[in-house]
């Protein structure tokens, strides 16, 4: 009788446990990817509609000028990424992954449904940008300390053996925010004439973010905090000062999470913003005229490979390891960063298409296996201000200005492949930074490790 009920209360716990990691996983996807919806319905606008109505009258009827502050104004936010990666992890460290995953969500789908809302420049001058500046900065302050906690509330439930796995989970969270958000500006465009969606079409992408909140906010609010966390709470072990200890003693690691994402983030806006604006841009401006509703087709159908390659590079550094996965990844971004604009500038949409999805499935596997190497390079007791400065740090270097730096090349050297050596550059980079880390996987997690 004994063996009957000692073997049900393990099977009870078992299940419990199956349940609470299934929560984990949806809640950081599902947050992760309304964040990323928010992040990305931005960046398209800045490539489709944003320059004539907030920025057009500032640059003197000069629209090319117009479109390079409108990549301008989404680089902006990723400079304040570090500052909310260091309210966040200071806060998550002292205070739990949890809070801050829920504030963070808040506070970006506010900032997205307010710039839906904002009037343009026509209606109240000068205004609409400065006030457009500071929502964006809302949203870089919000992605700043997102990720970390998300990745932490993933990473440190998984079993030491999944931890690519679970890992990848809030890393598909992007591609699949850019599905969505390529999806509904995708229906919103096909669905009215250009003047209806220049006037008032372009803000209901921004206002769909509302519903996204509230959804995402009632999956983050039911997940259990990070067993990691609850460790330290029942140790005492919380650090007083953890950024002076992060920064004093683990300042190597930070440089180093910044390199090795530098080039997958670049690599990314190019996919998320910059191919879709060259592409539909009238040749007589620069870009290859081709019709949007295609174009924004195609990136949808390359973000579906990116979040499959995503997932699978996340399992594969399970197996063969994070390094390893990682110097993949970016031998195909270095291999792969000239061909593909010279298929692109083909203007052929299935040569488009198939230099999309070619960049897409190989984006994943310098992607999957991020959140579990960063927790792994770090301390519990600083690990969220850790894998959060390193990862906006990155970001800034990265993906900040990458469709701005792009609009340059391409207007400088008129040859597109000149954006491809720039990817090739930071690829180089980011390859020889995961290479001077150490094989993480399988190291412990808990506090007991630094004691």
């Amino acid at each position: 009788m004994a063996l009957t009920t000692d073997h049900t209360q393990a099977e009870n716990r078992t299940n419990a446990k199956r349940r609470e990691e299934r929560r984990v996983l949806a809640g950081t996807m599902v947050g992760t990817t309304i964040e990323w919806y928010d992040f990305f319905i931005y960046a398209q606008a800045a490539g489709l509609v944003l320059a004539g109505l907030y920025f057009a009258p500032l640059a003197n009827d000069n629209a090319g000028l117009a479109q390079l502050i409108a990549w301008a104004s989404l680089g902006i936010s990723f400079l304040f990424r570090p500052l909310g990666a260091v309210v966040a992890g200071h806060l998550g460290d002292r205070l739990g992954r949890k809070a801050m995953l829920v504030l963070t969500l808040v506070i970006m789908g506010a900032a997205t449904a307010l710039i839906g809302l904002l009037p343009t420049f026509e209606q109240i001058g000068v205004w609409a940008p400065i006030l457009l500046i500071l929502l964006r900065i809302l949203q870089g302050f919000s992605a700043g300390g997102e990720w970390g906690g998300a990745a932490l509330m993933s990473v440190e439930h998984a079993p030491v053996n999944r931890r690519g796995f679970f890992g990848a989970y809030p890393q598909i969270g992007v591609p699949t925010g850019l599905i969505l958000a390529t999806g509904v500006m995708l229906l919103v465009t096909s669905s009215m004439n250009e003047e209806a969606f220049l006037s008032w079409g372009w803000r209901i992408p921004f206002l769909v973010s509302l519903l996204l909140i509230i959804v995402g906010f009632v999956i983050r609010r039911s997940v259990d905090e990070s067993p990691v966390f609850q460790e330290m709470q029942d140790r005492k072990k919380e650090s007083a000062a953890p950024l002076r200890q992060l920064f004093s003693d683990h300042w190597r690691q930070v440089i180093l999470t910044a390199l090795i994402f530098i080039a997958n983030n670049a690599a990314g806006y190019l996919l998320i913003a910059f191919f879709s604006s060259y592409a539909t841009k009238p040749v007589e401006a620069g870009g290859l005229g081709m019709e949007r509703s295609p174009v924004l087709l195609a990136s949808t159908i390359a973000a579906v490979f990116w979040l499959a390659s995503t997932m699978f590079g996340g399992i594969l550094s399970d197996r063969i390891g994070r390094i390893r996965t990682f110097q993949f990844g970016y031998g195909w971004l270095f291999i792969w960063a000239i061909p593909m604009f010279l298929l692109i500038d083909t203007g052929n949409i299935l040569w488009f298409t198939v230099a999309l999805v070619v960049l897409a499935s190989g984006l994943g596997f310098s992607y999957g296996p991020q959140a579990a190497l960063y927790a792994e390079m770090f301390p519990a007791q600083v690990r969220y201000s850790g894998v959060s400065i390193g990862y906006a740090l990155g970001a800034i270097l990265g993906g900040a200005f990458a469709p701005l730096i792009a609009q340059l090349l391409l207007d400088e050297t008129s040859w597109s492949p000149s954006i491809g050596i720039y990817i090739m550059v930071l690829a180089t980079i980011s390859f020889i930074a995961v290479t001077a880390v150490k094989e993480t996987r399988g190291v412990p997690l808990g506090i007991s490790q630094h004691d």
